[in-house]
């Protein structure tokens, strides 16, 4: 009796750790088992550069030009993180949009000139078919995302 118990125990907890979900794979398939929150990598994103890790949330905006990168909502309201792959080594279809994704990858730090935030902000305006301010000053930044090396998107 008391091996069954224990054997259910396990099963119900390996089961509860378990964040995968049905849907199509685009990249290397996920092999990590926990995720960890995107609020807790924006929080303290440097104790994680270089790191791999599981995410989950929806999809909120996809590159319309290339389908080379995806921002993914945290769990904490009015945050995101971005996802980036190579250039058509995988490519995420716009319709993935509003739709859940788990997605492992490396944590990087991307450090940008104010002439490089300045050219990144004109390429993502045109990307999103918005009007860009060739007039706005612009400093130095520092971006915080995911290189990504595969991703699951729900049906």
């Amino acid at each position: 009796m008391k091996t069954t118990i224990f054997l259910a125990l396990v099963l119900f907890l390996s089961a509860c750790s378990e964040p995968a979900f049905e849907g199509t794979t685009y990249g290397q398939p996920v092999s990590l088992t926990e995720t960890t929150a995107i609020s807790e990598i924006l929080d303290d994103p440097t104790s994680f550069l270089g790191e791999n890790v599981l995410v989950e949330g929806t999809i909120v905006e996809v590159c319309t030009s290339m389908g080379c990168w995806m921002d993914i909502a945290s769990d904490r309201e009015f945050e995101k993180i971005q996802i980036k792959v190579d250039d058509g080594v995988i490519v995420f279809p716009v319709s993935a949009r509003g739709k859940k994704a788990l997605v492992e990858g490396t944590v990087e730090e991307l450090d940008q000139t104010a002439d490089q935030a300045k050219a990144h902000a004109k390429e993502m305006a045109e990307e999103r078919g918005m009007a860009f301010d060739s007039t706005a000053v612009y400093e130095p930044a520092t971006i915080y995302r995911i290189r990504g090396l595969g991703a699951v998107i729900a049906e």
